[in-house]
């Protein structure tokens, strides 16, 4: 008995050294890193004034990687070139950054690293890390603080740039197209509120800019712009909010192409409804052309029967500008449209939306002789037709009503387009639910009479349009027969009462007209009625 006691503690023992080896072998795993890297030293010293050195280090109590720094280092006053930053693509347990222009004189000037500095292995970012120098013999110490807001969306875009122009003898209106500010500072992508900092005192002009190319320069067919219309005396205690716009741009022609051989397209910039196409090269009499605006692009097509070319010139005349264009569009080896149609509904038909009947080339003529539709009893249904030249549709007018189905039927030549092609013989199945499958949701606004003409619309959750209420006076907004699911409103104080919302101009000192989000989102349920009331003070 003794001996077997003696074999099994043997046992035991060898079985706990294996099993302590194996311990040894794994990760232990242990405390997540969260820790940041801490900056123990830079050369030269941050706050140095009568700054003359060429390249800054800054060390840190571990490795160090830099991520997306391209975006998260904001230097203020702007750079004209970009300097060398290390690491790239590696660790180090400092950041070198070596200028490559000559600095301003006198001028304070400011390192915003953003979240780029983060430790090499778990990611934490050292927020908030900054480098302030002068090239003077004093640091600035103003600030200006304030929040982004979009005009139209109900959160602002990530990246924004703030910037201050100081009014000088060379400042003007079209400086923020040319020059870069001389204070600049950027919303990162966590934020809609800015704060500049090391400031001198002055007069300025205060802007903000969704920077496409990144060049701290306006462009108005590329960035979103925010402009202040008081000039900025500091120092201040004031904070203001910008609200972030997209400009129509100036109206522009840009250079027409083939892009199929019985289709050139003139793609444009701006408004182009006095536009006028005219051909200088003397057609064929065979040929027929026709001018039409593609629908929801800016874009104008001019359509002809093909034949055998090698370039066309064109005239291209805005009437209301008094500006004319002249180009020669070369051919090129591209296919043929043909007729392709397509209606805004497939399946489940709407209770508030007519349906349509789309095509890619222009339509000409119907024969109604070939339309036909009936319901789930084989019964035919009464409906009209109607061809929309301008939005080159079918417009189709029937009664809808709950837990129908109906099949609509295209004979050959039912449809014919501006080449004389014509539809297949086509089906269309298309059936409608229950009102019970849906959800009545009604707002009341309350505001100031004299607010009216207010737009009210209802969006989905990504600000795509739902439905919208055109209003001149008071009244209850009511959206029936609404799908389940989560829904945004926004009040557009229609200003100018153009039935529209108008966005602004900044040479024209223009804001944009005024948008008031409903502050939550709204949910709707199958078989539900819902009352909301939002009440607009300001």
């Amino acid at each position: 008995m003794a001996r077997r006691f003696l074999a099994f503690l043997f046992l035991f023992l060898i079985a706990a050294v294996l099993w302590q080896c194996a311990r040894k072998g794994s990760p232990s795993g242990g405390p997540k890193d969260i820790t940041p890297p801490v900056l123990t030293k830079t050369e030269p010293d941050s706050m140095t004034t009568n700054f003359k050195a060429k390249r800054i280090r800054m060390y840190f109590d571990e490795l160090i990687k830099l991520e997306d720094v391209q975006n998260q280092l904001i230097v203020s006053p702007p750079l004209k070139y970009q300097p060398d930053i290390t690491p790239q693509g590696g660790a180090s347990k400092y950041v070198e950054f070596k200028f490559k222009d000559t600095l301003r004189e006198n001028t304070t000037y400011t390192l915003n690293f953003g979240q780029s500095v983060q430790d090499n292995n778990e990611g934490n970012p050292s927020a908030f890390l900054t480098y302030v120098f002068s090239t003077g013999d004093y640091i600035d110490s103003l600030t200006l603080s304030g929040a982004i807001k979009d005009a139209f969306k109900k959160k602002a875009d990530d990246f924004i740039s703030v910037m201050l122009y100081e009014i000088d003898t060379a400042y003007t209106d079209s400086t923020i197209y040319k020059k870069p500010p001389n204070y600049i500072t950027n919303t990162l992508d966590s934020m809609v509120i800015f704060k500049l900092k090391n400031l001198k005192e002055g007069k300025y002009k205060l802007f903000a800019l969704k920077d496409a190319a990144k060049n701290n320069m306006f462009d108005q067919n590329a960035d979103k712009i925010a402009f202040l219309q008081d000039t900025i005396t500091l120092p201040t205690d004031s904070t203001y909010v910008l609200t972030l716009f997209k400009e129509v741009p100036d109206y522009s022609m840009a250079v027409p192409s083939f892009v199929a051989k019985n289709r050139i397209q003139f793609g444009y910039y701006g408004v182009a409804d006095s536009v006028k196409i005219e051909t200088i090269t003397a057609l064929p009499d065979t040929v027929k052309t026709k001018i039409l605006k593609e629908r929801d692009k800016d874009t104008i097509n001019f359509w002809f029967t093909p034949f055998e070319n090698d370039s066309i010139i064109f005239t291209v005349t805005n009437e209301r500008l008094k500006v004319k264009d002249t180009f020669s569009v070369k051919s090129r080896k591209v296919g043929v449209d043909s007729l392709r149609l397509n209606p805004n509904q497939s399946g489940s038909l709407s209770f508030n939306e007519p349906f349509f009947i789309q095509s890619n080339t222009p339509l000409i003529e119907l024969d109604s002789t070939k339309i036909s539709m009936m319901d789930q009893d084989s019964l035919s249904v009464d409906f009209s037709i109607s061809l929309d030249t301008l939005k080159n549709q079918v417009d189709f007018d029937f009664p809808v009503e709950p837990n129908q189905s109906f099949q609509l039927d295209l004979l050959p030549g039912a449809i014919t387009d501006f080449f004389g092609q014509v539809n297949d013989t086509t089906a269309y199945y298309l059936s409608t639910g229950s009102y019970a499958d849906f959800g009545n949701l009604s707002f009341e606004v309350k505001v100031d009479e004299k607010a009216y003409p207010l737009i009210v619309q209802l969006t989905d959750e990504q600000g795509e349009l739902e439905r919208e209420v055109i209003a001149k006076e008071t009244q209850v907004f009511e959206f029936s027969h609404l799908e389940p699911g989560n829904y945004l409103m926004r009040v557009i104080f229609d200003t100018n009462n153009n039935g529209k919302w108008d966005t602004g101009n900044y040479l024209k000192k223009l804001q944009p007209e005024k948008i008031s989000y409903y502050p939550d989102v709204i949910e709707v349920r199958a078989n539900w009625e819902k009352v909301e009331t939002f009440t607009i003070r300001d």
